[in-house]
């Protein structure tokens, strides 16, 4: 039994999705992990309007947090868990990392 083209092509796209993405993308990504190992983020929000008053709240609080692990220990694990690459520079000397 032979499978359709399409189906073939997707599953191709599909496996291909898995794989490493580059590593200036993954440092970028895993920036945001760094910083939420660091401290919680969130925001707070209310308003009022024609309908009644409303509010909003939204915290994010990483497990690296909870656990204390170190942000340039958390920024190097997920850059080579994404990418296969070490960091092309250490967290802590990143222009863009304010910690």
């Amino acid at each position: 039994m032979r499978a359709p083209a399409a189906y073939v092509l997707a599953m191709a796209a599909v496996v291909a999705a898995c794989g490493p993405m580059p590593l200036q993308q993954a440092e970028t990504e895993c920036l945001e992990d760094a910083r939420l190992a660091v401290q919680p983020r969130g925001e707070v929000g209310i308003g009022a309007g024609t309908g009644g008053a409303s509010g909003f709240a939204n915290i994010t609080i990483s497990s690296d947090f909870l656990l204390g692990r170190d942000p340039s220990a958390v920024f190097d694990a997920c850059v080579v868990n994404k990418s296969g690459q070490r960091p092309s520079q250490p967290l802590y000397s990143r222009s863009d990392w304010k910690g």
